[in-house]
């Protein structure tokens, strides 16, 4: 991989990308069991979820830079921190990437309607708000709901949206454990950066109610993610054979969610910190995909 393909690689951070991945998966699967699928759109959907994610995670990377919040950073590598690409060069890729996520939303709109216009506009408008603009929300201890909000529910239901062109109560149902599971990548990032974010003046959640609190909050959304999915797919399957299918989803999910918060407890160096992190977005993956796989065969 060439230097300046490894740059904006590194600046799109790949090991986030589950959190864009899985609201369009799960939301996809309730389609399939619904039988209004279509494969498409979802390829679409997909592609411009991740774009969404990628231009997030690069306004991110250079508002931090420009407001100093990256001096004593102890996370992995930002590419306009540490000299690997401008400012202006990191906004014109971010420009492109929404502008790339805008493209396909056309499409997306012709299919599903207006309704995706607002959902489109409102997403993109949120991540580059994150942490630029007049009130940045990841400055003002708004982090976490706006990603459980936009990257959870929103994502999550505008992702069924496209194919049922409707809103049901299981598809927001099934939107809050994935909701609470992204929004645990927010957490453990901060949770890491409080120290750093303190020292910039950066409030995020973590800041304000202190480490201890911010651990019961990570430990508290992935054992409450499992028990709504578990319980969306209980009442979602009438039939007793999907019973060890419901077994196995929750005692995965269960084993899974209490590994990553023995892990994250046990957290004290940013390269703990760090480790936790990724493992908090592939455990979201897992999740995501255990889910919708069990939504998909009920």
């Amino acid at each position: 991989m060439n230097s300046l393909l490894k740059t904006w690689w590194i600046g799109a951070r790949p090991r986030t990308l589950p959190a864009a991945i899985v609201p369009v998966l799960v939301g996809a699967s309730l389609a399939l069991r619904e039988g209004s699928f279509s494969l498409l759109p979802f390829v679409a959907a997909l592609l411009a979820s991740i774009l969404i994610q990628i231009g997030t995670n690069l306004t991110n990377d250079v508002a931090d830079y420009l407001k100093g919040a990256d001096k004593n950073r102890a996370g992995p590598v930002r590419i306009t921190q540490a000299g690997l690409a401008t400012p202006r060069q990191v906004i014109a890729m971010t420009a492109i990437t929404f502008g790339l996520a805008a493209i396909l939303g056309v499409y997306l709109i012709y299919v599903a309607g207006w309704p995706i216009l607002l959902v489109g506009v409102l997403s993109i408008l949120a991540g580059i708000g994150y942490t630029a603009g007049p009130f940045p929300l990841a400055y003002n201890g708004l982090g976490d709901v706006f990603t459980f909000i936009f990257f959870g529910l929103v994502a999550t239901v505008g992702a069924y949206f496209i194919h049922a062109k409707t809103i049901t109560l299981p598809s927001v149902i099934a939107a809050l454990p994935v909701a609470l599971m992204v929004t645990n990548i927010i957490v453990i990032n901060n949770m890491r950066d409080i120290p750093s974010d303190t020292l910039a003046h950066k409030r995020t959640l973590a800041v304000i109610i202190g480490d201890r609190a911010t651990r019961l909050e990570y430990a508290v959304f992935a054992f409450s993610a499992c028990f709504i999915a578990a319980s969306l797919l209980w009442m979602g399957w009438q039939h007793r054979s999907a019973f060890p299918v419901w077994l196995v989803f929750l005692v995965s999910t269960l084993v899974l969610a209490q590994d990553r918060v023995r892990t994250v407890y046990a957290a004290h160096q940013p390269m703990q910190f760090n480790k936790a992190l990724a493992a908090t977005s592939l455990s979201h993956l897992i999740f995501g995909i255990l889910f919708a796989t069990s939504i998909a065969i009920s």
